[in-house]
């Protein structure tokens, strides 16, 4: 099945954000190790979509996990439960949150060394379905490549074709009161 670019695009980064932010959120709860100041390669690929764009690349610092863990609290805020367990180096969670008025109930386990390369599967349902799409699998694979490059900044994405954006920045610009 493909479902409409929109579509798939705000379900996308619902998702990844939403596990990105529950890793985050309960880092500390878990005594999970920070990721690993530098450059990370991030890919990630979806059930139903075509082949993406390619991994992202995403430099980061202490500051972007603390800018995401405080992003993770208001993205738990819109959800009922969220249970994480961790085992060694395997992280399950399940989550169940609102989004526009659909309940999504979300199943993951992310497998790795936090700090070198960890890999994730998660599957979302969607009750009622969220624009025509009752659920979702998506599979995300990260890992350390080393130094930020020269000239970048945390909190810098770069895409393959779409060019480079600043997250942190992006966050930090999202919640500043409006005027």
């Amino acid at each position: 099945m493909t479902f409409p670019r929109s579509t798939t695009g705000s379900i996308f980064r619902f998702t990844l954000g939403l596990a990105a932010a529950s890793l985050c959120a309960n880092a500390l709860a878990l005594d999970m190790p920070k990721r690993k100041s530098g450059l990370w390669e991030i890919t990630t690929s979806m059930e139903g979509m075509p082949k993406g764009m390619g991994p992202i690349q995403h430099c980061i610092d202490q500051n972007s996990d603390n800018l995401m863990q405080q992003e993770a609290e208001k993205t738990k805020q819109q959800c009922s439960a969220m249970d994480i367990k961790q085992q060694g180096d395997r992280i399950t969670i399940h989550s169940v949150c609102k989004l526009e008025t659909t309940t999504t109930t979300m199943d993951a386990v992310f497998t790795g060394a936090f700090d070198s390369a960890y890999r994730g599967e998660l599957k979302t349902k969607f009750n009622p379905p969220l624009h025509g799409m009752a659920e979702s699998k998506m599979t995300i694979a990260a890992k350390w490549l080393g130094a930020c490059k020269p000239g970048q900044k945390p909190g810098d994405i770069v895409m393959p074709g779409k060019g480079n954006f600043n997250l942190d920045d992006a966050m930090k610009k999202k919640n500043e009161p409006k005027r």
